[in-house]
């Protein structure tokens, strides 16, 4: 029994730990998604408690401008909606990767099953 890995197992095995980086990587991303968008729910619920007639700054780069309630609160109900359909997103995409990630090591475990005969 020789103690070589066939190409294709190791081309195999290359792939299945680029899709191993990607979940990695998109669990990252959801991370701060998700704290972005708690900490985006935090602030609209303050923000809504406000009276319609606050002094409310908003940050834009480095400075703070003054700005009514009215267009603060659309502005950040906007940014929980973006923040909502990127998560969906990424959710999306580990679906994906957990499947890709499955066929792989499934491929695999085959492959090297076949060359044990």
């Amino acid at each position: 029994m020789s103690t070589q890995i066939p190409p294709q197992i190791q081309n195999q095995l290359a792939q299945l730990q680029q899709v191993q980086q990607q979940a990695q990587s998109l669990a990252m991303q959801k991370a701060q998604m998700e704290s972005l968008q708690k900490e985006s729910e935090r602030a609209l619920e303050e923000l809504e408690k406000l009276p319609d007639d606050a002094v409310i700054y908003r940050t834009v780069g480095e400075l703070q401008i003054k700005a009514n309630k009215e267009e603060t609160v659309s502005k950040m109900q906007e940014k929980v909606e973006t923040l909502t359909l990127r998560l969906q997103s990424i959710s999306r995409q580990e679906e994906r990767i957990s499947k890709r990630f499955t066929q792989l090591q499934e491929q695999i475990e085959q492959a090297m099953g076949n060359q044990a005969e």
